[in-house]
């Protein structure tokens, strides 16, 4: 049989639940962040390995466009 619990007790306990909801929402919130911050910076970098590879390349900007717009059955 379950145990009864007071009134002030729940309350409490409601309470608790409530506070832990916000610390958990804040670090979930300031972990995406983190995370957006991070994928962001991966994708500079990743924007930036493409540019200098196409500068380096002796391929013309339109071979290196029509091949990445290429689907994979065509190769």
């Amino acid at each position: 049989m379950a145990r009864k619990i007071g009134k002030d007790v729940l309350e409490e306990r409601i309470e608790k639940a409530q506070e832990d909801v916000v610390k958990a929402k804040k670090k979930y919130d300031a972990s995406t962040s983190m995370l957006k911050q991070l994928l962001d910076k991966r994708q500079a970098l990743r924007a930036e390995e493409v540019m200098v590879a196409i500068a380096k390349s002796n391929r013309r900007y339109e071979d290196i466009i029509n091949y990445i717009n290429s689907s994979d059955s065509e190769e």
